[in-house]
């Protein structure tokens, strides 16, 4: 079941992160700890191997893959002796990585994108190619008309007009070129109706939005408590510090709106209201590819009983969500293998801003996943 992994973003921290991974877990390196795909209720043979992914890329970045694990390295976000032993192997990948066509018009990019996820699977002789979105946030676009429908889309997308933010372009591009496709931002990506009449045309499944890494992880975890137990959540703020790429384009206040608004969504439907708060995030440069965050949630008990509750998450954002990309690039893979086409709300576990109705609780999110990898075959 050899596999492509198509990254958008190839040489930012996260794909690097989990090329490395990868790499390393293949040549019997390190151990898959964080791989939800390796707890013993998931691990199945429908899911390709780590062995089986064959890694490529577009990005605008021109610093090798080499290069960019050496700076993790020194960072402290992979080890250095295993950067060094899978030099080779870096190389190799190195040269899969492409730069962003640019065009005249969108459809003729969208053209040069497939051209080149066509050309890979090809030339590697890959059972199919799953694309992944790990590139930087994007503002939420304007709505456009042509969103709505498919054959409205692409004649707009022959006029000079850009009509799709850069993520949906490349879900367009890799829709056509028929690989399943994976946002892990929460950017647009496929999230169009347009886009997703074309995934069902094409029978093709997708997945997203925005991996769910570290404090939203925690949220998916406590309100469900508070909930369960009926206690009422009064205020939830949060204010996160983080550095590198990701916090860099994070300062842009249309990105963080993107970002804030996807982080807030699961207390919303866990709770089943909206308490007083927000969630704040702030670029600190000195800090690297760490995070920092701290909530405060203040709670009522019985007879109105005011109480309150802190924590403090310090996590690297990229080694907590390079395993997510590995995990989900095999479930995609082998729910494409299955049969499956349009969204896949049964791995709203991995995300923050999951695609359908689903439950936003982490217990019941993975109890649907092992529910969900059962069913493929």
């Amino acid at each position: 079941m050899r596999t492509g992994v198509w990254l958008v973003g190839a040489r930012g921290s996260v794909a690097v992160t989990s090329i490395v991974g990868a790499s390393a877990l293949r040549a019997g390196l390190a151990e898959p700890i964080g791989c939800v795909t390796e707890h013993p209720a998931l691990r199945g043979a429908a899911l390709p191997g780590f062995g089986d992914l064959v890694f490529g890329g577009h990005d605008v970045a021109t610093t090798g893959l080499l290069k960019r694990a050496e700076a993790l390295a020194a960072a402290g976000v992979v080890p250095g002796p295993l950067v060094a032993a899978l030099h080779g192997e870096l190389s190799t990948v190195d040269e899969e990585v492409r730069p962003l066509p640019h065009a005249e018009t969108q459809a003729a990019a969208a053209a040069a994108i497939a051209a080149d996820l066509t050309a890979f699977r090809e030339r590697h002789g890959l059972e199919r190619v799953v694309v992944v979105n790990v590139a930087s946030t994007e503002p939420a676009p304007a709505p456009h008309p042509a969103h709505a429908d498919l054959a409205a889309l692409e004649r707009a997308m022959q006029t000079p007009e850009v009509v799709l933010p850069p993520s949906a372009l490349v879900a367009y591009a890799a829709l056509r070129a028929g690989c399943p496709y994976v946002d892990f931002t929460p950017s647009t990506g496929a999230r169009l109706p347009a886009l997703h009449e074309l995934a069902l045309a094409q029978r093709l499944p997708y997945a997203g939005h925005d991996g769910k890494t570290g404090e939203t992880l925690l949220k998916a975890v406590l309100a469900p408590m508070f909930a369960m137990r009926r206690l009422a959540v009064r205020s939830w703020s949060g204010i996160n510090l983080l550095g590198g790429g990701d916090g860099a384009t994070l300062a842009d206040p249309g990105a963080n709106a993107a970002k804030s608004a996807s982080k807030q969504r699961v207390l919303g439907e866990t709770l089943g209201y909206v308490p007083d708060g927000h969630t704040r995030i702030e670029y600190v440069p000195d800090i690297g590819d760490f995070k920092t965050a701290w909530d405060l949630i203040t709670f009522a008990g019985f007879l109105g009983t005011p109480m309150r509750m802190e924590f403090t998450w310090h996590g690297c954002d990229s080694a907590l969500a390079a395993p997510l990309v590995l995990d989900l690039v095999r479930l995609v893979a082998a729910a494409h293998r299955s049969g499956h086409a349009g969204p896949l709300p049964q791995l709203a576990f991995f995300f923050k801003d999951p695609l359908g109705e689903v439950d936003h609780g982490l217990a019941a999110q993975f109890e649907a996943l092992v529910e969900f990898a059962a069913s493929l075959q």
